[in-house]
C-alpha cells in the first residue's frame, strides 16, 4: 500500500466534490484497520495523506487556468468542510500522550520533551518516501542548529563563573572600605573626645587664673590702704617730733642766763622772722603734703608693677590660648558635622547594600564536589581567602573537564586567533597530567635559556617553544593542550608566566631577566660559603642582598630577609641554609624568597611608570611626543644611558631602533602616541631604575 497507491486516488476531483470529501470517502472505508502497534497504525493512515497531499499540489500547479478558476468558484459555492484526517489524528493522539507521559515524571526536560515531535517527524519521513530527502535535510539542518546553539551554552558557562568571581571581589572591596572607614571614624571619635578633655582643662586653668588675678588685685587694694595709713601715721610723726624739738629749744631759751641781757626789740625781730618761716614752711609743709598724699614709695611701686606685667602677661597668653582653642572647638565642631553626615551616608549604604548583597559563600560546600575527598580540598583551602578558593575551585572543575573532553574544537582561522592556533576541525585531546604540561613548559624555558643568540622577538620565540613541545603533525594537538591547560591553571607559577608571555602580557626578556638575577643571587651566595656548606650568617645574607640589589630600600632588604627564614628576634650570628631558598617543589612552585622578589619587582616596575606619568604632567588619553618622553625618562633616572632609552622609546613608539630619529631632529615633534598605550607597552618589557632616585629638593 505505501508503494503503490491507488490510482483512483491520484484522479482530480469532480468540480462539486472537495479533497476533503473524497478523503472522508477514503477514511471511512479504512476504519476496520484497528492496528495494536503505533508504528503499524501511523503506516497504515498515511497512505491516505500523501496522495491527497500530492492531489492538492496537482490541482494546485496552474492558477491562472480555466480549470482552477472553476473549481476555486466551487469551492466558494461548497466550502471546506472541518474533519481531519485519520492519520493526523493518530499522529496528535500519540503526541498527546507521550507529552502526558513526560508531564508525569518529575524531571522531564525541554530535551526529552523534543523526542516525541523528533519521532512524528521521522514517522512523516519515513512513511512519505516522495518527500523524505527533503524532510530529512529539514531536519538534519535544525538537528545542526540545535548542536550549534547547546555549544554555545556550553561556551558561556565559564562567563558565569567569572561573573561570580567579579561579584566576590567588589564584596570584598566594599567591605574593606567599610573597615577602613569605620577604623577612621573611631580614630575621630577618640580624637574628638581627646579636644573635648582638653578644652575642659583649659577652661579650668582660665577659671583658676581668673581667681587668681582677683586675689592679687584685692591684696593690692589692701597693701595700698595700709602705706596710705604708713604714711599719715609718718606725718604725724614727724609732725610730734617738730612740735616737741620746737619746744625744747624754747625751754631752752628761756632757762639761758645770757637771753635776759639781750635786747627785747632783737628778741622781738627775731621771734617776727622766725614766725614769719614757720608760717613760711607750715605753707610748705601743707603743699607737700597736698602734692604727694596719694604718691607710694618707689620701691614698692616697682614691685607691684612687676607683678602687673606679669599678670598681664599671664592674662595675654591665656586670652590667645582661650581663642585658639575657641577656633579649634568651631573647626572640631565642623569635622563633627561633617563626619555625621557621612556617618548618615555610610549607614544608608550599609542598609542598602545589606539588602542588595548576597550571602557569604560556603566554602564547605565543596568538599563533597572536589574529585579526591574532603582532605584533599582542606589542604587546598588552608591559608587561601574567598578569591584565591574562586581560582582553586575553578582550576579543579577545569582539570576535571579537561580530562573529560576526548576533542578540542578548532577555533578557526580569523585573525584574533594566534597563529600557532589556528585549525578549523577536532583536535584530539591527549589528557596529560598536570605534572607532564609543566614539565613541558620547563623544558622549553631551559631550551631557551640555553641559546646563545640574541632575544628573540616574543611571537617568533611562542611559536617555536611550542613547536619544540612536540614534533610533526602532533604540534596542534600539544599547542591545544598546553594552551587549555595553562589558560586553567592560574595559580601555578609555571603556567601561569608562560601564559602570560605567550598572550603577549609579557615579553620573554622579563622571565629570563628574573631567572638571570636570582641565578646571579645564587652564585653570590655560594662564594661567601668558604666550606661549601650551604650555610650562610644573617649578616653575610644582608650583605649579599645589600651588594646584589643596592637601589633596594631598607625595607625591601628586611622584607627579603623574613621571607628567608629572618626574624627581628633572631640574632645576625644565626645560620641559614640559602640553598633552600632556591629550590621549587614538584610542581615547579618557587619558595616564599623567590616570590617575595618577583613581587618586588613588578612592584618597582608599576612605581617606575607611575613616576614616568606623574613627571609628563599629562592625563592618561592624551599623546605624549617622543622629545617629551625621552626628557620623561632621564629627568626620573639620570643613568640610563642612550641605547636603554632608545630601546624603551622603540617599544612605546612601536617603532624599530634604527628608524628612530637622532636626538633634537625636528621630527621627533611628528612622531606623537597616546600616553595610556605607551605605558601598556612599557608594562611588557623588562623596564626598571639603572641608577638611585635624585633626592627632592627641601622646601
Amino acid at each position: 500500500e505505501l508503494s503503490s497507491p491507488s490510482p483512483c486516488r491520484l484522479q482530480p476531483q469532480p468540480s462539486g466534490v472537495t479533497m476533503d470529501d473524497s478523503f472522508l470517502t477514503e477514511d471511512k472505508s479504512t476504519q476496520k484497520h484497528n492496528l495494536p502497534q503505533k508504528r503499524r497504525t501511523l503506516v497504515s493512515d498515511s497512505v491516505v495523506l500523501e496522495p491527497q497531499i500530492g492531489q492538492t499540489i496537482l490541482q494546485n500547479r496552474k492558477p491562472c487556468s480555466d480549470d482552477y478558476q472553476m473549481r476555486a468558484g466551487s469551492c466558494q459555492q461548497h466550502p471546506f468542510r472541518t474533519a481531519k484526517p485519520r492519520f493526523l489524528q493518530k499522529l496528535e493522539n500519540y503526541l498527546r500522550k507521550e507529552l502526558l507521559l513526560l508531564d508525569m515524571g518529575t524531571d522531564s526536560t525541554e530535551e526529552l520533551r523534543l523526542q516525541p515531535y523528533r519521532e512524528i517527524f521521522e514517522f512523516f519521513i519515513e512513511d512519505f518516501k516522495t518527500y523524505k530527502p527533503l524532510l530529512s535535510s529539514i531536519k538534519n539542518a535544525y538537528e545542526r542548529m540545535l548542536a550549534h546553539q547547546r555549544e554555545k551554552i556550553r561556551a558561556l558557562e565559564p562567563l558565569k563563573a567569572k561573573l561570580v568571581t567579579v561579584n566576590e571581589e567588589c564584596n570584598e572591596r566594599i567591605l574593606a572600605m567599610r573597615a577602613e572607614e569605620r577604623h577612621e571614624i573611631s580614630l575621630l571619635k577618640k580624637e574628638k573626645m581627646n579636644l573635648l578633655k582638653l578644652i575642659d582643662r583649659k577652661n579650668k586653668e582660665k577659671i583658676s587664673l581668673q581667681s587668681q588675678v582677683t586675689k592679687l588685685r584685692k591684696n593690692l587694694a589692701e597693701e595700698y590702704l595700709h602705706y596710705l595709713c604708713e604714711r599719715d601715721a609718718r606725718k604725724i610723726l614727724i609732725a610730734d617730733l617738730n612740735e616737741l624739738r620746737y619746744q625744747r629749744e624754747d625751754m631752752s631759751l628761756a632757762q639761758s642766763p645770757g637771753i635776759s641781757g639781750e635786747d627785747p626789740v632783737k628778741l622781738t625781730l627775731a621771734l617776727k622772722m622766725t614766725q614769719q618761716d614757720l608760717t613760711r614752711t607750715q605753707m610748705e609743709l601743707n603743699t607737700m603734703k597736698a602734692n604727694f598724699r596719694d604718691i607710694v614709695p618707689r620701691r614698692d611701686f616697682e614691685m607691684q608693677e612687676k607683678t602687673n606685667k606679669d599678670l598681664q602677661e599671664q592674662l595675654d597668653s591665656l586670652r590667645a590660648s582661650y581663642e585658639e582653642v575657641c577656633k579649634e572647638h568651631k573647626i572640631l565642631m565642623q569635622l563633627h558635622m561633617s563626619t555625621l553626615k557621612e556617618r548618615d551616608q555610610f549607614y544608608s549604604e550599609l542598609q542598602e547594600i545589606q539588602r542588595t548583597s548576597t550571602p557569604r559563600p560556603d566554602w564547605n560546600k565543596c568538599e563533597d564536589v572536589v574529585a579526591r575527598g574532603p582532605e584533599h580540598w582542606k589542604m587546598l583551602a588552608e591559608g587561601k581567602n574567598s578569591d584565591q578558593l574562586v581560582d582553586v575551585l575553578l582550576e579543579e572543575i577545569g582539570s576535571g573537564l579537561l580530562q573529560e573532553k576526548d576533542f578540542f574544537p578548532g577555533l578557526g582561522y580569523g585573525e584574533a586567533i594566534p597563529a600557532f592556533l589556528r585549525f578549523d576541525g577536532l583536535v584530539e585531546n591527549k589528557k596529560p597530567t598536570k605534572k607532564d604540561v609543566i614539565k613541558l613548559l620547563k623544558d622549553a624555558w631551559k631550551e631557551r635559556l640555553a641559546e646563545e643568540q640574541p632575544l628573540w622577538p616574543s611571537m617568533v620565540f611562542r611559536s617555536r617553544v611550542l613547536c619544540s613541545i612536540a614534533l610533526g603533525p602532533m604540534f596542534l594537538n600539544w599547542a591545544y593542550i598546553v594552551f587549555e591547560n595553562i589558560k586553567f591553571f592560574h595559580s601555578n607559577e609555571v603556567m601561569s608566566q608562560f601564559y602570560a608571555v605567550l598572550m603577549g602580557k609579557w615579553s620573554e626578556n622579563v622571565y629570563i631577566t628574573q631567572k638571570e638575577t636570582v641565578a646571579q643571587l645564587l652564585k653570590e651566595m655560594t662564594n661567601a660559603d668558604s666550606q661549601n656548606e650551604g650555610l650562610l650568617a644573617m649578616e653575610q645574607f644582608s650583605t649579599i642582598l645589600k651588594s646584589t640589589f643596592p637601589l633596594k630600600t631598607e625595607e625591601q632588604i628586611q622584607e627579603l630577609m623574613e621571607a628567608g627564614g629572618w626574624h627581628p628576634s633572631s640574632s645576625n650570628a644565626e645560620l641559614l641554609n640559602y640553598r633552600s631558598l632556591f629550590m621549587e617543589d614538584e610542581e615547579g612552585q618557587s619558595e616564599p624568597f623567590v616570590q617575595k622578589l618577583w613581587e618586588q619587582y613588578m612592584n618597582e616596575k608599576d612605581e617606575y611608570l607611575q613616576q614616568l606619568k606623574q613627571e609628563l604632567c599629562i592625563e592618561l588619553h592624551e599623546e605624549v611626543t617622543l622629545p617629551k618622553l625621552r626628557g620623561a625618562l632621564m629627568s626620573i633616572d639620570p643613568s640610563l644611558d642612550k641605547q636603554t632609552v632608545n630601546t624603551y622609546i622603540s617599544q612605546a613608539f612601536q617603532l624599530p631602533e634604527s628608524q628612530l630619529p637622532e636626538e633634537g631632529d625636528e621630527k621627533e615633534e611628528g612622531i606623537v602616541e597616546i600616553l595610556q598605550t605607551a605605558l601598556e607597552r612599557l608594562q611588557v618589557i623588562d623596564i626598571r631604575r639603572v641608577g638611585p632616585q635624585e633626592p627632592e629638593p627641601a622646601s
